[in-house]
């Protein structure tokens, strides 16, 4: 019995596996380990239009300006080339969401160097399957901004309606 208690104590110590959720179903399979491994960057895709407030989802006609040509017989990519040619954008799952009345720039963040994407999305280069990775909570910015004497007066990310 004392072996058992003892057991259970030293269970109870340890660290405490890190939650990672189960990634969505997504309509297309997209590997970014495979595709970051030919030397594209997160904006070569993820574009960050004016005022950069968004992180956007590539347009079909940039993945078919490879695609016309590169894997055009996979089931896969004929679906790609369906989306592309009935003008439909592509209905990923979201994988990160910030509450609406949270103002985060992904423009001031990455482009003044204060954080790389991996800082928020994790070690995507190494995703075959995207997943939520990092810990985008109040508290888990919060840290972040202490740790990079960032702002955190409540009006800084929330939104002042």
């Amino acid at each position: 019995m004392p072996g058992l208690l003892l057991a259970l104590l030293a269970l109870l110590q340890a660290p405490r596996p890190k939650y990672i959720p189960t990634p969505p179903q997504q309509p297309l399979p997209f590997s970014h380990k495979q595709h970051l491994a030919t030397g594209l960057e997160c904006k070569n895709c993820h574009e960050m239009p004016e005022p950069g407030d968004f992180a956007g989802l590539p347009a079909t006609a940039k993945c078919m300006s490879c695609h016309s040509a590169v894997k055009k017989d996979s089931p896969s990519i004929q679906r790609l080339a369906e989306y592309h040619k009935e003008s439909k954008p592509i209905p990923w799952a979201r994988v990160y969401r910030i509450p609406d009345y949270v103002f985060f720039s992904h423009k001031e963040h990455v482009t003044r160097g204060k954080a790389a994407c991996e800082t928020c999305h994790g070690p995507v280069r190494d995703f075959d399957v995207m997943r939520k990775e990092k810990d985008t909570s109040m508290a888990a910015c919060m840290d972040c901004h202490r740790t990079s004497n960032a702002p955190i007066t409540c009006d800084y990310c929330h939104d002042q309606r």
